[in-house]
């Protein structure tokens, strides 16, 4: 159903990998809702994905762009403006990945090489993302930049790995800049924290079916979708939320809140 909560937006999606993504499903609701957007991934990830599906079903444009690169970033905003026509409206950020996690490094061992890896994709790509948008006024009055994160930025979870410390840094940029690209010109910056969801970037992660069942047996409304993470993030990129800025909004069933559910109780006394 369509709204046109985004109707007249220019949008920039990256994250984009196969159906299973949030940002996959951030593309169709944008689409749905009215928006003309491009869609944005790293080289490499475009060849293991299926993004080109994505694009003719949405009508959009792929650019391919290494979001550490900021030579490519600045390719990727000024291709968005002529593509679409004019100053960007939204951008998602779905950006993350751990080579420590990919290898199966314990925290206590990290591989320091890998962990700057870690940072500068999960994290640092947003800073460079936002910096180019503002040198090259790519962004509109009021315009909504999304980064999705996670609840392991405040708590530990141990499966997470240096993937927690590159979120925090997120959720802290989000709040810097989002203070700064505000009173230069209104525009939005949060983070979504999402609950554990059957992504490929989620089910690569040691322990993650386990925990999935864990937190949908912790949150009161279960696990939030990839979908309903989807709508959240229109309402975000809308005119809905012009106020709202500099936030790590959770977006997980409740699960942030719950100190303990009668389910993880029952299966202890049994």
């Amino acid at each position: 159903m369509s709204n046109n909560l985004l109707k007249g937006k220019r949008g920039i999606i990256t994250g984009a990998l196969n159906s299973a993504s949030i940002a996959w499903k951030v593309a169709e609701k944008a689409h749905q809702q009215g928006a003309i957007f491009t869609l944005t991934n790293a080289p490499v990830a475009m060849r293991m994905g299926e993004m080109k599906e994505l694009a003719a079903a949405t009508k959009s444009e792929v650019i391919p762009a290494d979001a550490t690169s900021v030579e490519d970033l600045t390719t990727l905003f000024q291709k968005s403006q002529e593509i679409l026509g004019g100053k960007i409206d939204f951008v998602l950020h779905s950006i993350g990945m751990s080579p420590n996690v990919r290898k199966n490094l314990p925290y206590t061992d990290l591989n320091y090489e890998y962990f700057q890896k870690s940072v500068d994709i999960s994290a640092l790509s947003l800073h460079k993302m936002l910096s180019v948008a503002m040198k090259m006024d790519a962004l509109s009055e009021g315009a909504s930049v999304v980064a999705l994160s996670y609840i392991a930025a405040q708590k530990t979870f141990p499966f997470y790995n240096d993937m927690a410390d590159a979120k925090a840094i997120l959720e802290s940029i989000a709040r810097s800049f989002g203070y700064h690209y505000g009173k230069k010109k209104k525009v939005r910056v949060n983070t979504i924290s999402q609950s554990p969801t059957k992504t490929t970037a989620g089910n690569g992660i040691k322990g993650f079916t386990e925990f999935y069942g864990f937190a949908d047996a912790m949150s009161p409304l279960g696990n939030a979708t990839a979908e309903s993470c989807a709508d959240f993030c229109i309402v975000m990129f809308s005119d809905l939320t012009k106020m709202v800025t500099m936030q790590n909004l959770f977006h997980d069933g409740g699960y942030s809140s719950t100190g303990a559910s009668t389910e993880a109780i029952e299966k202890f006394a049994s």
